[in-house]
C-alpha cells in the first residue's frame, strides 16, 4: 500500500476521533452549564416559595401567629408587617447573591442589588428584623454576608420631622 495514503488515512482517523472528543467535552459543558442553571432555578422556586408565606404574613399579620417565635419582639400588626416584609426584600437579595455566586448574575448587576442593599441595611426596622434571634430560613454563607453588611453599615437616624417626601 502506498505510504502516502496510509498517512492519509491516519490524519483522517485522527481527525475523526478529535472530533468525537471535541463533542463529548461540548456535551459534557452543555450538561455542566444546564446543571448550574437548573440549580439557581431551583433554588429561586424555593426563595419564591418562601415569599408567597411571608407575604401571607404581610397582608394579614394574625398568621404570624403561628410560629410565634417569628414575632416576640413585635407590639403590632405594623411591626409584624415591616418584619416580613424587610425578610421578603432580604429574599429577593438572595436570590440575586445565589445567582453572583452561582455566575448566573453578572457582577455590575449584584453591584447594585448589594448598594440597595446597604441603604436598606441602614433602616432601622431591617436592622430589628435582622438583628432579631427569630428564625430566619437562609443560606449560612447568605447569612455571613448579610451580617457583615449589617455591621458595616451605619443605622441611619429616624428624622423627628418624619419621613421627607
Amino acid at each position: 500500500m502506498n505510504p502516502t495514503l496510509q498517512l492519509v488515512q491516519v490524519v483522517f482517523q485522527a481527525l475523526g476521533a478529535l472530533g468525537i472528543a471535541g463533542g463529548l467535552i461540548y456535551t459534557a459543558i452543555q450538561f455542566r452549564n444546564y446543571r448550574r442553571a437548573q440549580h439557581f432555578a431551583n433554588f429561586g422556586k424555593l426563595v419564591e416559595l418562601q415569599m408567597h408565606l411571608r407575604e401571607m404574613r404581610v397582608n394579614d399579620p394574625s398568621l404570624a401567629q403561628v410560629y410565634r417565635h417569628d414575632v416576640e419582639t413585635a407590639r403590632n400588626d405594623e411591626e409584624v408587617r415591616q418584619y416580613f416584609f424587610n425578610l421578603m426584600q432580604l429574599s429577593v437579595f438572595e436570590v440575586v447573591w445565589f445567582g453572583y455566586q452561582a455566575e448566573q448574575v453578572p457582577e455590575s448587576y449584584f453591584r447594585s442589588w448589594d448598594s440597595r442593599m446597604r441603604a436598606i441595611a441602614s433602616e432601622p426596622s431591617f436592622r430589628t428584623m435582622f438583628n432579631s434571634q427569630s428564625m430566619k430560613i437562609m443560606h449560612d454563607e447568605f447569612h455571613a454576608y448579610m451580617r457583615q453588611m449589617v455591621d458595616s453599615t451605619p443605622e441611619r437616624r429616624v428624622s423627628e420631622k418624619g419621613p421627607q417626601a
